[in-house]
């Protein structure tokens, strides 16, 4: 399975942008899905996820009130709408799939416990 991430690009501080996931095969035994991001300088951290047998998310607190993660079944695609970006949110953003619920599906999971795992788009807020 790969996954290939699109969507980025630059935006104002206060726009909006909508990554897309999109896994080259249905992944529907993997019910983790989340979505990461790395700044120059800094560690890879989980900004989004959800538990696909029953939909809960959870977000980091810097992402709460302003990312929303989601899944489309039938285009076997993730998507992250981020909203009110500001500068501190440039960073490369990832998508990840894996095995997992409840804790273990937490935005605290590591980058290297999913077994699928996405090459990244830009995101830079100006």
């Amino acid at each position: 399975v790969q996954l290939v991430e699109s969507g980025g690009g630059s935006v104002q501080a206060g726009g909006s942008l909508r990554l897309s996931c999109a896994a080259s095969a249905y992944t529907y035994s993997l019910n983790c899905m989340a979505w990461f991001r790395q700044a120059p300088g800094k560690e890879r951290e989980g900004v989004a996820s959800i538990y696909t047998n029953g939909g809960s998310t959870s977000y980091a607190d810097s992402a709460k009130g302003r990312f929303t993660i989601s899944k489309d079944n039938a285009e076997n695609t993730l998507y992250l709408q981020m909203n009110n970006l500001k500068p501190e949110d440039t960073a490369m953003y990832s998508c990840a799939v894996g095995l997992g619920g409840g804790d273990s599906c937490g935005t605290s999971r590591q980058w290297t416990t999913f077994r699928y795992r996405g090459q990244g788009t830009q995101v830079t807020v100006s």
